[in-house]
């Protein structure tokens, strides 16, 4: 497939992108640049050269594939395109629409003029992978845009809408219409004037006080920048700009890259990037599956979750048809509904109009038949198999054929609550995380007989409305529930080994951890898991399901809500104080257990819990349940509180070493009081230890 395209009009050529989707700068493209250029310039009957993209617009940068691999390095690098470019013998133009992002930018600001339309979007987000801008952006772009809001631009990553720069040096000529003749108008025009060519390198970029300037950039930036060391990065390398010569600059630039590179933070990132395009691929199902239409939603339950997910569709302008069984429960959900935008509108981000226009894309029911022409129905009613039968029989008789009924169980058999219909093939989980409105995960479930249409609708529709989605197989807890389970009872087991709620809280939320298991167990509600254990002591007698936080329970102590549970809290806060109380439940629980308790460092603290998500992660793959090991990270990353400068749990595994992993986790199962089965290494883990393979490039069962 050819990637470039060039052709001649009038004594211009025009040389067009076609790498779709957003035109990256692979190598295979970077060598037809390379290649038209010296043709364009050897050409007698070219005088001036106009540098466009197809499709979604100029260019997204760099093809991220290729880093770390052979490609990355191959002549011609995006460095040698650029420099290619900018010095060309006859004027180069760039037309920038749509897309110009990272490497596109940079080549961008190589040409020697740009023309631009609105509705382009102007970015270097590097920065959001751990990295700068590696060819030339930190020291071309201060010399066009100045210092404060290059660096801005740098250090943000975000997109800027090209109306914001038509008036900028960035541009050198800028208004609606058509692109290409936009471009071949100036071209023409700078023939025409005989325009010298103006290389960004040239430009001259002083500064006043900027020695001040960049220490107040350094302090605000490394304050809010926490872990991650590009932005400060960001900062040094354009200080470079200002206080060395250009080629200085750009060799200052190019070691502060380097140096990124080869981080674990970018790595991390870059790991993320890359899991969050795989999510979508989906086993047996192809990407052409037609799509079933979705033009109204019902959702059943008008609580905290039903009402977020209402939200989350009237948001991206989906009608919803909200069923409840009681009036005073539907009122009270719409209020809530209506109170959750308050902050929105005192922001200014919404208007009232806007708000209206949303809340009347709400139809309030206490009447099953009003779903009868819904073409996705979600239930949020309470966790529990019987009341889940009630409400599929019912859909089953009342919505009509075709239309995906969608259950939001976050632990339930799936494939159980499919039997309840005559069409299993329409059932689907959609795991939404609380609050369904904010929260980017939601866990899709395939069940047996799920059909691959509606499991591609519903991929299809998560986009729509800003959802991350990843795909799970049935299991208790499915992908991320499942792995909790193990996390928090490492965490118990720390409890009775001898450690604290605060300090067990502290070394996680060290570790990068949003919120410690204990802060999370008060703020989710201690009684929830107690409703759970003390269920599953009536279903299975003969076992022990147990928890200090039974004893917390028994002594009221819910959580936030009741101002007591693992913390203490004062009235109206949500500060956790150590409570001298819990100390004595948890001390008077371990003698009654018969636990002499003994001393836990964060070192232990850290590795029992995140090595207990690891080691049932590597489960869930071999189980089949999650598709890839990035899966669950993606899984862990946005609903979980993981933090994405460690990548997740399973990429965390790469980084530390799998041998290393294993021989923790041997090491736990020898001590007293350990689960040998819980805390042996899964078989799958084993097998790519001794392999020598990792989770990231593990593609299919080692044989």
């Amino acid at each position: 497939m050819n990637k470039l395209s060039l052709e001649v009009s009038s004594g211009v050529a025009v040389l067009t992108l076609e790498n779709p989707p957003v035109n990256s700068l692979g190598h295979e493209l970077r060598q037809a640049l390379v290649a038209a250029l010296k043709r364009a310039n050897a050409d007698r009957g070219v005088e001036a050269i106009v540098l466009i993209g197809a499709g979604a617009g100029f260019s997204g940068g760099a093809d991220i594939r290729e880093f770390g691999t052979p490609k990355a390095v191959a002549y011609p690098n995006l460095r040698s395109v650029i420099s290619e470019f900018e010095d060309s013998s006859k004027p180069v133009v760039a037309a920038i629409g749509g897309v110009c992002m990272g490497g596109g930018l940079e080549l961008a600001l190589a040409c020697h003029f740009r023309v631009g339309v609105p509705g382009a979007r102007i970015a270097l987000p590097e920065v959001k992978l751990g990295l700068l801008p590696g060819a030339g952006g930190t020291q071309r772009l201060p010399r066009l845009l100045g210092v404060e809001a290059a660096l801005n631009l740098i250090v943000s990553g975000t997109p800027v809408a090209s109306e914001k720069l038509a008036g900028t040096p960035l541009f050198d000529d800028f208004g609606e219409g058509d692109l290409r003749q936009r471009a071949l108008g100036f071209a023409r025009r700078a023939l025409a004037e005989q325009l010298p060519r103006r290389r960004v390198r040239d430009l001259k970029l002083a500064m006043p006080n900027a020695e001040g300037f960049f220490q107040f950039a350094r302090n605000t930036v490394k304050a809010a920048a926490g872990p991650y060391p590009a932005p400060l990065a960001c900062v040094e390398a354009v200080a470079a700009a200002v206080e060395l010569p250009f080629e200085a600059g750009l060799k200052r630039e190019r070691e502060l890259f380097t140096t990124l590179m080869l981080s674990p933070e970018s790595a991390a990132l870059r790991h993320v990037f890359q899991a969050e395009r795989a999510v979508s691929r989906i086993d047996g199902v192809a990407e052409d599956t037609a799509i079933r239409p979705i033009a109204t939603i019902g959702v059943i339950g008008a609580g905290t979750m039903g009402g977020g997910i209402a939200m989350s569709f009237i948001n991206a302008g989906l009608p919803v048809v909200m069923l409840e069984t009681k009036q005073d429960a539907l009122d009270r959900g719409l209020a809530t509904i209506r109170r959750n935008y308050q902050g929105a509108l005192r922001k200014g981000t919404l208007t009232e109009a806007s708000l209206t226009q949303r809340l009347a894309l709400i139809t309030p029911t206490l009447d099953f038949a009003l779903l009868r022409n819904v073409d996705l129905v979600i239930e949020a009613v309470f966790e529990n198999m019987d009341v889940k039968r009630q409400v599929f029989e019912t859909l089953d008789g009342v919505v009509q054929q075709g239309a995906i009924l969608a259950s939001n169980t976050s632990a339930l058999n799936l494939d159980d609550i499919a039997k309840f219909t005559r069409r299993p093939q329409d059932v689907i989980g959609l795991h939404f995380f609380s609050p369904a409105n904010v929260m980017r995960l939601l866990e899709v479930v395939r069940g047996a007989k799920t059909a691959k249409d509606a499991l591609a609708t519903v991929m299809r529709l998560s986009k729509t409305i800003g959802k991350v989605a990843v795909v799970s197989g049935v299991c208790d807890g499915f992908i991320g529930n499942r792995m909790l389970a193990r996390y928090g009872a490492a965490a118990h087991d720390l409890i009775m080994a001898g450690a604290l709620p605060q300090q067990v809280d502290a070394a996680l939320q060290e570790f990068g951890m949003a919120m410690g298991p204990f802060r999370v167990g008060d703020l989710a509600g201690l009684d929830i898991g107690w409703a759970l254990r003390k269920r599953r002591a009536a279903e299975f007698p003969d076992r022990d399901f147990s928890n200090v936080a039974d004893a917390l329970c028994e002594a009221g102590r819910f959580g936030q809500k009741t101002g007591a549970g693992w913390y203490h809290y004062e009235a109206g806060s949500r500060t956790p104080i150590p409570d001298p109380k819990v100390t004595a439940i948890i001390e008077q629980y371990r003698r009654q257990k018969g636990i002499t308790p003994r001393a836990v460092g964060s070192q232990e603290i850290v590795e029992r819990c995140i090595y207990a998500l690891i080691n049932e992660g590597a489960r869930i793959v071999e189980d089949g349940i999650a598709q890839r090991s990035s899966d669950i990270d993606i899984v862990y990353l946005n609903g979980y509180g993981f933090p994405a400068y460690r990548g997740g749990p399973m990429f965390y595994a790469d980084q530390v070493g799998l041998h290393d992993v294993i021989r923790a986790l041997e090491s736990i199962a020898a001590q007293p009081h350990s689960d040998a089965a819980f805390w042996t290494p899964a078989p799958l883990l084993t097998r790519l230890a001794e392999q020598g393979q990792t989770f990231s490039g593990f593609k299919g069962q080692p044989q």
